[in-house]
């Protein structure tokens, strides 16, 4: 199941069930998702979170938290070092 942006306008509460439906289609019925997101809250219900940059992973982090994956990104970013 691909998932580009599931929440990016929906309030939080019917977003919350979008994610809920994805987890449990992974959870429950075995099925692949594959989520495109800029949230890292979203981002936290996947297994495995995957950080692309001009067409090329980047970077990978597994049983990501928000937390885990805002600092990714901060790490990340070229912007910052400058």
């Amino acid at each position: 199941m691909f998932a580009d942006e599931p929440t990016g306008n929906l309030d939080s509460r019917s977003g919350a069930e979008v994610l809920g439906f994805l987890r449990r289609a992974v959870d429950e019925d075995g099925q692949t998702v594959l989520m495109v997101t800029h949230d890292a809250g979203a981002a936290a219900t996947a297994d495995r979170v995957l950080f692309l940059a001009d067409g090329r992973v980047v970077g990978e982090l597994a049983s990501p938290t928000a937390d885990g994956v805002l600092d990714a990104l901060k790490s990340l970013d070229p912007a910052r070092d400058a």
